[in-house]
């Protein structure tokens, strides 16, 4: 039995599991514990936490560990995370690392890994299809931001995980109206252009309902109001299938699509509903083929675990070792 350390450090809590993997998958999760960040002054004092907290799967006594962080990674060794005040640095002595078979991922990679684990089973599907299992499947997540990922066979019986900046990219607007958003964006904002992240994102949809009417709320507040069938949810949910379209097509990502991220997690309809699923075909050269692409919402708050857990059986195969 092979046993697999996957950890997701954000701004509020440290979660921490221990999953077991045979025969190239993970098979289940094992025991799980969760820290209050802010507790620790530094990495190394997390770790320490962690291991005064009973928790017995320690980073030593387990054959691979992988740590999923908010914010870019170097080297896939050092982050400094967002909302963090100490950085990660897995060569730091203090941190007693060193010789182990552990890594750093940002954390929208591991939704990307979480995509080809068995954390799927209970995702919902929005739109059935015909998945190109030797193609890309892509991941879109919007939260505070617009995630993108997608991964693809790497021909030797694993995976690779790809991951994007998408959401900093130029976001194409459609019509009259929402030429005249495009122009409220820019100018509430201060931006030259809008962008993915604040289109299709908590903020942009409180930044959309605004602009319909609906007044100045917050991201939650925005969504509660935001209910299936209202302007705000119909019109966020074609933006919504716009993104998932284009970075599909950018990566020809036949395989499938998964969303994921907080605002269709807690809010299924944004994504669950024929205005997305028009949009997401609407291709004037490729529509027969985005017809064929299964798209899947995955709601599930540990993915990110799996996908760490996932990163990590693919850092043994790299390694020569066969879970």
């Amino acid at each position: 039995m092979t046993i697999i350390l996957a950890a997701d450090i954000g701004g509020t809590n440290s979660r921490f599991q221990a999953f077991e993997a045979e025969e190239g998958r993970i098979v289940r999760p094992l025991e799980e514990k969760w820290l209050p960040t802010a507790s620790a002054a530094s990495f190394a004092g997390l770790l320490e936490a962690l291991a005064a907290s009973g928790f017995s799967h320690a980073p030593a006594s387990c054959a691979a560990t992988v740590l999923a962080v908010p914010g870019p990674v170097e080297r896939g060794r050092y982050a400094r995370p967002a909302n963090i005040p100490w950085d990660i640095d897995l060569d730091d002595p203090d941190n007693r690392l060193q010789g182990m078979a552990i890594r750093l991922i940002n954390d929208f990679v591991a939704q990307g890994w979480a995509s080809r684990t068995a954390v799927m089973d209970g995702a919902q599907l929005v739109k059935p299809g015909r998945a190109d299992a030797s193609a890309a499947l892509a991941v879109i997540g919007a939260g505070t931001g617009l995630g993108h990922c997608a991964t693809l066979p790497d021909g030797r019986g694993g995976f690779i995980a790809v991951p994007a900046e998408a959401g900093h990219a130029a976001f194409p607007f459609v019509g009259a109206l929402e030429e005249r958003y495009h122009e409220f964006v820019r100018r509430e904002l201060a931006i030259p252009y809008a962008y993915g992240d604040v289109v299709v994102s908590g903020a942009g949809l409180a930044l959309l309902h605004r602009f319909l009417g609906g007044g100045s709320l917050s991201p939650a507040e925005a969504a509660e109001q935001a209910g299936p069938g209202t302007e705000t949810a119909r019109r966020f949910a074609r933006f919504y299938g716009r993104a998932a379209r284009n970075y599909v097509l950018s990566v020809v990502g036949f395989g499938g699509l998964v969303v994921t991220g907080g605002v269709a997690a807690r809010n299924p309809h944004l994504v669950d509903n024929d205005d997305f699923r028009a949009e997401f075909v609407d291709s004037p050269a490729y529509g027969s083929q985005m017809e064929a692409v299964p798209v899947r919402l995955s709601r599930d708050e540990r993915s990110g675990l799996w996908g760490a857990a996932f990163c990590g059986l693919q850092l043994l195969r790299g390694r020569g070792v066969a879970p």
